[in-house]
């Protein structure tokens, strides 16, 4: 099954695709949704409405995620280029749910940032609580999976040793448009991933490169604390991002950032300029 967050005039839904429609669920969004569980809100009810997929906005899959939780260096043949020894852990860091965008929003290039650059990603939403689980416990812990781009400032990223400035931008990760369920994409074991920019593919491999899979991430970051409905994790990036080209490539204003994942869905984003700056 697949499942979306969409504004309506009245605020945000969660939407269950079906066809070429979205019929809208007794849920503001898919956190919500997930939080509730069989037992509450995500049914259908009298009220529903049919939106045509073709006419949605969508906002973020999971507009307000306690936690946003990545993962640095994680595909092995991109590991390999940097010419670094295989981690022994998964190399964590956090985001906040400010940094989310739609996934056909506008991508607005930040007028303090020289170096914005983009991370294809698999995108895994968690479906109930996990602590201390073990891979197996937090591989059924998982709801779905999603399209994500972690765009970072490179600039901002590399000014100290920790990367969380390059990270925090407001609205600066597409994520959605779908929650795709793990029957449906056979749990994400080998999904070819890709990243266009203006129809030029700068990014593509497949999740089977994975050296942490999903179900590994969430059961090492659940040693430390508890993850919970609607929870969003970000599994890595493969090579190929503009900051490694010689020379470097970075998002300008015009650019159209599109970040596709196999059986799962793509979001397309205009860059657009900072009328802030």
């Amino acid at each position: 099954m697949r499942f979306a967050t969409i504004r309506t005039e009245y605020g945000t839904t969660a939407a269950r695709l079906e066809g070429d429609v979205l019929v809208t669920l007794d849920a503001a969004d898919v956190g919500e949704m997930l939080a509730a569980g069989s037992e509450g809100p995500g049914r259908m009810w009298e009220e529903a409405v049919v939106v045509p997929v073709a006419e949605a906005d969508f906002a973020p899959v999971v507009p307000r995620p306690g936690k946003v939780i990545c993962v640095g260096l994680n595909y092995r043949a991109h590991i390999a280029e940097t010419g670094r020894e295989l981690p022994a852990y998964p190399t964590l860091f956090a985001k906040f749910a400010d940094t989310l965008l739609g996934p056909r929003d506008d991508l607005v290039i930040p007028a303090v940032s020289e170096r914005v650059d983009w991370e294809v990603e698999l995108g895994v939403v968690i479906g109930r609580p996990i602590y201390r689980a073990t891979p197996e416990e937090a591989a059924a812990a998982i709801a779905g999976y999603t399209v994500v781009n972690d765009v970072s400032m490179r600039d901002w990223q590399r000014r100290t040793l920790q990367w969380l400035a390059g990270k925090m931008f407001e609205r600066s990760t597409p994520a959605g448009p779908y929650l795709v369920t793990p029957d449906e994409v056979d749990d994400a074991a080998d999904l070819e991933v890709r990243c266009e920019v203006d129809g030029a593919v700068m990014q593509r491999s497949r999740t089977s490169d994975l050296l942490f899979s999903p179900a590994d991430i969430a059961a090492y970051a659940s040693q430390a604390i508890t993850l919970r409905p609607g929870d969003l994790i970000a599994t890595g990036t493969p090579g190929g991002v503009g900051d490694a080209r010689k020379p470097p490539v970075y998002l300008r204003p015009g650019n159209v950032l599109r970040t596709w994942i196999e059986g799962v869905g793509e979001c397309v984003n205009q860059c657009v300029a900072d009328k802030t700056g």
